[in-house]
Protein backbone atom coordinates (compact mmCIF):
# COMPACT_ATOMS: atom_id res chain seq x y z
CA UNK A 1 0.00 0.00 0.00
CA UNK A 2 1.31 3.39 -1.00
CA UNK A 3 1.34 5.63 2.08
CA UNK A 4 0.26 8.69 0.10
CA UNK A 5 -2.70 6.77 -1.33
CA UNK A 6 -3.62 5.58 2.16
CA UNK A 7 -3.98 9.20 3.25
CA UNK A 8 -5.47 10.29 -0.10
CA UNK A 9 -2.79 12.94 -0.69
CA UNK A 10 -0.51 13.65 -3.62
CA UNK A 11 2.94 12.02 -3.49
CA UNK A 12 4.85 15.26 -2.99
CA UNK A 13 7.62 16.39 -0.70
CA UNK A 14 5.66 19.28 0.75
CA UNK A 15 2.57 17.96 2.47
CA UNK A 16 0.11 19.79 4.65
CA UNK A 17 0.95 18.23 8.01
CA UNK A 18 -2.25 19.58 9.61
CA UNK A 19 -4.28 17.81 6.91
CA UNK A 20 -2.13 14.70 7.29
CA UNK A 21 -2.76 14.61 11.05
CA UNK A 22 -6.51 15.07 10.55
CA UNK A 23 -6.63 12.20 8.05
CA UNK A 24 -4.53 10.07 10.39
CA UNK A 25 -7.00 10.58 13.23
CA UNK A 26 -9.92 9.88 10.91
CA UNK A 27 -8.34 6.62 9.70
CA UNK A 28 -7.45 5.55 13.24
CA UNK A 29 -11.02 6.16 14.43
CA UNK A 30 -12.27 3.91 11.62
CA UNK A 31 -10.17 0.96 12.82
CA UNK A 32 -10.25 1.63 16.57
CA UNK A 33 -10.45 -1.64 18.55
CA UNK A 34 -13.68 -0.54 20.27
CA UNK A 35 -15.46 -0.66 16.90
CA UNK A 36 -14.47 -4.31 16.55
CA UNK A 37 -15.13 -5.52 20.10
CA UNK A 38 -17.98 -7.77 18.95
CA UNK A 39 -16.41 -8.71 15.61
CA UNK A 40 -14.81 -12.02 14.73
CA UNK A 41 -11.22 -12.76 15.67
CA UNK A 42 -10.23 -12.34 12.02
CA UNK A 43 -11.88 -8.92 11.75
CA UNK A 44 -10.25 -7.76 15.00
CA UNK A 45 -6.86 -8.91 13.71
CA UNK A 46 -7.39 -7.09 10.41
CA UNK A 47 -8.29 -3.91 12.31
CA UNK A 48 -5.12 -4.16 14.42
CA UNK A 49 -3.02 -4.73 11.30
CA UNK A 50 -4.68 -1.78 9.56
CA UNK A 51 -4.04 0.44 12.60
CA UNK A 52 -0.37 -0.55 12.56
CA UNK A 53 -0.16 0.21 8.84
CA UNK A 54 -1.76 3.63 9.41
CA UNK A 55 0.72 4.35 12.24
CA UNK A 56 3.68 3.34 10.07
CA UNK A 57 2.49 5.49 7.17
CA UNK A 58 1.89 8.51 9.41
CA UNK A 59 5.31 8.21 11.04
CA UNK A 60 6.98 8.10 7.62
CA UNK A 61 5.02 10.96 6.07
CA UNK A 62 5.05 13.39 9.00
CA UNK A 63 8.83 13.97 9.03
CA UNK A 64 10.68 15.54 6.14
CA UNK A 65 13.62 13.14 6.16
CA UNK A 66 11.56 9.95 6.20
CA UNK A 67 9.07 11.40 3.70
CA UNK A 68 11.92 12.32 1.33
CA UNK A 69 13.45 8.87 1.73
CA UNK A 70 10.07 7.24 1.04
CA UNK A 71 9.58 9.35 -2.10
CA UNK A 72 13.00 8.26 -3.33
CA UNK A 73 12.16 4.62 -2.61
CA UNK A 74 9.00 5.04 -4.67
CA UNK A 75 11.25 6.31 -7.48
CA UNK A 76 13.53 3.26 -7.15
CA UNK A 77 16.32 4.70 -4.99
CA UNK A 78 16.79 2.71 -1.78
CA UNK A 79 18.48 4.53 1.11
CA UNK A 80 17.30 2.49 4.08
CA UNK A 81 20.00 -0.17 4.19
CA UNK A 82 22.74 1.48 2.24
CA UNK A 83 26.34 1.74 3.32
CA UNK A 84 27.16 4.66 1.04
CA UNK A 85 28.52 7.72 2.80
CA UNK A 86 28.65 11.32 1.74
CA UNK A 87 31.52 12.23 -0.51
CA UNK A 88 31.17 16.00 -0.07
CA UNK A 89 34.29 17.14 1.80
CA UNK A 90 32.98 20.69 2.28
CA UNK A 91 29.83 19.38 3.94
CA UNK A 92 31.83 17.06 6.17
CA UNK A 93 34.08 19.95 7.24
CA UNK A 94 30.98 22.02 7.91
CA UNK A 95 29.63 19.20 10.09
CA UNK A 96 32.83 19.12 12.15
CA UNK A 97 32.69 22.90 12.60
CA UNK A 98 29.05 22.76 13.64
CA UNK A 99 29.78 19.99 16.13
CA UNK A 100 32.59 22.06 17.63
CA UNK A 101 30.27 25.07 17.85
CA UNK A 102 27.68 22.90 19.58
CA UNK A 103 30.23 21.67 22.13
CA UNK A 104 31.35 25.27 22.81
CA UNK A 105 27.84 26.51 23.61
CA UNK A 106 27.94 25.33 27.24
CA UNK A 107 31.14 27.31 27.84
CA UNK A 108 30.10 30.44 25.92
CA UNK A 109 29.83 33.77 27.74
CA UNK A 110 26.17 33.90 26.63
CA UNK A 111 25.23 30.23 26.19
CA UNK A 112 21.54 30.94 25.55
CA UNK A 113 22.36 33.38 22.75
CA UNK A 114 24.92 30.97 21.30
CA UNK A 115 22.32 28.18 21.35
CA UNK A 116 19.72 30.36 19.63
CA UNK A 117 22.24 31.31 16.93
CA UNK A 118 23.20 27.65 16.49
CA UNK A 119 19.58 26.51 16.23
CA UNK A 120 18.80 29.27 13.73
CA UNK A 121 21.78 28.26 11.61
CA UNK A 122 20.72 24.60 11.62
CA UNK A 123 17.11 25.53 10.76
CA UNK A 124 18.43 27.60 7.85
CA UNK A 125 20.43 24.65 6.54
CA UNK A 126 17.43 22.33 6.90
CA UNK A 127 15.18 24.73 5.04
CA UNK A 128 17.77 25.09 2.26
CA UNK A 129 18.20 21.32 1.93
CA UNK A 130 14.43 20.78 1.85
CA UNK A 131 14.05 23.37 -0.92
CA UNK A 132 16.83 21.84 -3.00
CA UNK A 133 15.43 18.35 -2.46
CA UNK A 134 12.01 19.36 -3.70
CA UNK A 135 13.48 20.95 -6.83
CA UNK A 136 15.63 17.94 -7.67
CA UNK A 137 12.91 15.42 -6.90
CA UNK A 138 10.49 17.24 -9.19
CA UNK A 139 12.97 17.03 -12.09
CA UNK A 140 12.67 13.25 -11.70
CA UNK A 141 15.61 12.06 -13.78
CA UNK A 142 18.28 9.66 -12.53
CA UNK A 143 20.97 12.31 -11.99
CA UNK A 144 18.59 14.59 -10.08
CA UNK A 145 17.27 11.73 -7.95
CA UNK A 146 20.84 10.73 -7.11
CA UNK A 147 21.59 14.30 -6.00
CA UNK A 148 18.32 14.31 -4.05
CA UNK A 149 19.48 11.16 -2.24
CA UNK A 150 22.66 12.96 -1.19
CA UNK A 151 20.49 15.77 0.15
CA UNK A 152 18.53 13.29 2.27
CA UNK A 153 21.80 12.07 3.73
CA UNK A 154 22.74 15.69 4.53
CA UNK A 155 19.30 16.33 5.96
CA UNK A 156 19.74 13.41 8.35
CA UNK A 157 23.03 14.91 9.56
CA UNK A 158 21.36 18.26 10.14
CA UNK A 159 18.38 16.76 11.93
CA UNK A 160 20.73 14.87 14.21
CA UNK A 161 22.55 18.12 15.00
CA UNK A 162 19.19 19.79 15.66
CA UNK A 163 18.33 17.02 18.12
CA UNK A 164 21.71 17.37 19.81
CA UNK A 165 21.08 21.11 20.08
CA UNK A 166 17.83 20.30 21.91
CA UNK A 167 19.79 18.12 24.34
CA UNK A 168 22.18 21.02 25.02
CA UNK A 169 19.16 23.24 25.59
CA UNK A 170 17.83 20.78 28.16
CA UNK A 171 21.20 20.88 29.95
CA UNK A 172 21.26 24.67 29.95
CA UNK A 173 17.80 25.02 31.41
CA UNK A 174 17.99 22.07 33.82
CA UNK A 175 19.37 24.24 36.58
Amino acid sequence: MNYFELFAIEPEFNVNTVELKAKYLELQRAVHPDKFANASERERLKAVQRAAQINDAFNVLKATDTRAQYLLEMAGIELAHETQTLKDPMFLIQQMELREALEDIIHAAEPEQALIAFQDEIEGFIKEINGKFEQLFNVNDQASLSQAADLVRKLKFMLKLKHEGCLVEEKLFAY
